[in-house]
């Protein structure tokens, strides 16, 4: 009995010992795995054959695959494997040194970036080579494509408010990027200037004072390849303020431009030979705030621009003196500065490198001024003030000449033999239109081209741009009420007939082929145009309609509270408003210039001028040439002439 029960509690026991294991196995789903186990279950399939290619063409050619997935060393896979993309355990196992540098990218700037890439997104999976093989991915000729790969990408940059859009795609049409893409090493890529510290895993945003590419730290990140001109620079006085940390002092991207930064010889760089003046140094040297904080006038780069070497360098003259020509172009030194090339002692040396053998008088002349200070000389200053003086003299009496001349010759129109046109109520009411619709057009566009000298003119004092408003306001008013007494006009006995005669026909189009073949002197004589010509009655109805546009568009701009609120529904409204207004506001202005202004002034046959806008007296004999298919209005005339 008692060996009995032995052997019973020994097989039990053995049992056990037997079952142990695997029911471990089975409690924590746990089956450890070796690299030969990964490749018998991954070369199953297409994509295992191919990550196996790869692998033996890499730098880890030899490597287990336990190596660096050290978290997929179970079946089935933990959860804690899923994040390999995401922590990069199995490089840093290796690489520890590389994995604490690069957690820094991005990571200032935004602590919840979830798309920070991982290792295999800059250096690639299984087929890993080294920066100095041309097919790697982080080569330098290939490295702008790698970036691109986020940086490119709308989503990510619209997601994390990266300000530059498309930084990839502006570098490769950059100096940089053709030599890159051309297959030039040695050329700065990415890495070179967002690099901190020699280290491609140390990228920081600009905002990090240890950033490479911080606003201060930029010179010397330039520097590295360009060490001369970065010499030149550290010893500029932009170099020195830049030293002391003032925090707009001009750096390299500030003159040449970051990305996209193109040869000087290329008429388009901020920097070629005829733009550098008002491109890079003018938005610094006109700034008022800038000059207000340095103690500076400003005016010398306007005054440059203005002046012989200035036109010629805009006229496209690459030999011309521009800015840098005097100044230098990365060793800028005030005039005060012994080794300046401005300096007095130095300035026939450097005038002398266009104008050889200039005398130091000479060259002391100041070419451009100062603030108020003017730079010509005396005499050249006096000889300007003689003739604008003389031009003002000259020129006004003209003017009054021709203009009194032309008053007498309006006169004289006037009492000639006339047919009432107009009964003074309509005289009255197109002076109304006329007065309202040019104060419109003066006070509109004043405020769309509020720099423009008309503008200025009119509004360019203490409170005028205020007052403009009004004005616009009051004569909008006017036009309105002028519009609605026309529209009460149409249904008097008069009105309805200006209307009739005012309704287009085929006798239009016939008068109108009859001016082409005029014109074409293919007909000795114009067609004889009943009480309305064609073009009268285009004109009537453009402007009728444009009455209407200018009116609706109006209202909805000067009550656009309102009308946000009561058509919330529609965001689009006063944008389109307003591009309406704007564009009928030219159309209008430029009929009426080009084409009203043609016929009842300046039109030969016209002249001096169709007088019935005053009178509403029409000269008998313009009359008789432009109406002559008709008869004068029984209503308001006799047989008699006035």
């Amino acid at each position: 009995m008692k060996r009995s029960i032995q052997q019973t509690f020994g097989t039990a026991l053995l049992v056990l010992i037997i079952l142990f294991p695997f029911q471990l196995a089975a409690q924590d789903d746990y089956y450890p795995l070796d690299s030969d186990m990964c490749v018998d279950c991954h070369e199953e399939s297409e994509m295992g054959t191919m990550f196996e290619d790869e692998l033996e063409a890499s730098i880890h050619e030899g490597f287990e695959c336990l190596d660096c997935h050290i978290e997929f060393d179970t079946d089935p896979h933990t959860d804690a494997a899923l994040e390999f993309e995401a922590g990069c355990e199995g490089c840093r196992s290796c690489h520890e040194e590389a994995s604490d540098t690069y957690q820094a990218h991005g990571r200032s700037h935004r602590d919840d970036c979830k798309d920070i890439p991982s290792c295999s997104a800059c250096h690639g999976t299984h087929k890993i080579l080294p920066s100095y093989e041309v097919e790697s991915s982080v080569n330098s000729t290939n490295l702008a494509g790698t970036c691109g790969n986020c940086h490119e990408n709308i989503d990510l940059v619209k997601q994390y408010d990266i300000l530059l859009k498309h930084p990839v795609e502006v570098y490769e049409t950059s100096v940089h990027g053709k030599a890159t893409g051309g297959g030039n090493e040695e050329a700065a890529t990415c890495n070179d200037c967002h690099s901190t510290g020699g280290s491609a895993h140390e990228i920081y945003p600009p905002n990090n004072p240890a950033s490479s590419i911080n606003h201060l730290n930029i010179p010397e990140t330039c520097g590295k390849c360009h060490k001369e001109a970065a010499k030149e620079y550290w010893e500029g006085i932009h170099g020195k303020l830049a030293k002391r940390g003032m925090a707009n002092a001009p750096v390299c991207t500030d003159c040449h431009g970051e990305h996209g930064i193109i040869a000087p010889d290329d008429p388009r760089s901020p920097v070629s030979k005829h733009r550098v003046a008002a491109a890079t140094c003018e938005p610094c040297h006109e700034s008022t705030a800038l000059n207000e904080r340095l103690g500076s006038s400003g005016g010398a780069v306007g005054n440059y621009i203005d002046s012989y070497h200035g036109l010629k360098s805009q006229a496209g003259d690459v030999h011309v003196a521009n800015c840098e020509s005097c100044h230098g172009a990365h060793r800028i030194l005030p005039s005060t500065d012994s080794t300046s090339t401005i300096h007095p002692n130095n300035l026939a040396t450097t005038c002398g490198e266009c104008h050889p053998g200039i005398s130091d008088e000479l060259a002391a002349v100041t070419i451009h001024g100062t603030g108020d200070h003017d730079p010509r000389a005396p005499l050249a200053v006096l000889i300007e003030k003689i003739y604008i003086l003389l031009i003002a003299v000259v020129i006004g009496g003209m003017f009054l000449h021709t203009l009194l001349d032309y008053l007498k010759q309006v006169r004289v129109q006037m009492k000639r033999p006339s047919i009432k046109r107009m009964t003074t109520l309509e005289v009255v009411q197109h002076a109304g239109l006329l007065i309202s619709f040019f104060t419109l057009v003066i006070s509109g566009f004043s405020l769309r081209f509020n720099e423009s000298w008309i503008a200025t003119f009119f509004f360019g004092w203490e409170g005028g741009f205020e007052l403009r408003g009004v004005i616009h306001r009051y004569a909008a008013v006017v036009m309105i009420i002028v519009s609605l007494w026309h529209f009460f006009f149409l249904f008097t006995k008069r009105g309805k007939q200006l209307f009739q005669d005012m309704l287009p026909s085929l006798r239009d189009l016939r008068e109108a082929w009859g001016m082409i073949l005029y014109f074409f002197d293919k007909r000795s004589h114009e067609p004889a145009f009943g009480r309305f010509a064609y073009g009268e009655k285009l004109e009537y109805w453009a402007g009728l309609w444009g009455n209407i546009v200018m009116i609706a568009t109006g209202l909805l701009l000067w009550f656009d509270n309102y009308v946000i609120h009561m058509f919330s529904w529609s965001d689009d409204l006063l944008d389109v408003a307003l591009v309406v207004h704007y564009w009928e506001a030219w159309l209008a202005t430029l009929a009426i210039l080009i084409w009203h202004l043609y016929n009842t002034v300046f039109r030969p046959s016209s002249s001096p001028m169709n007088t019935s806008w005053l009178t509403g007296n029409m000269p008998r004999a313009m009359f008789d040439h432009e109406h002559a298919g008709t008869v004068p209005d029984p209503d308001i005339n006799s047989e008699d002439e006035d």
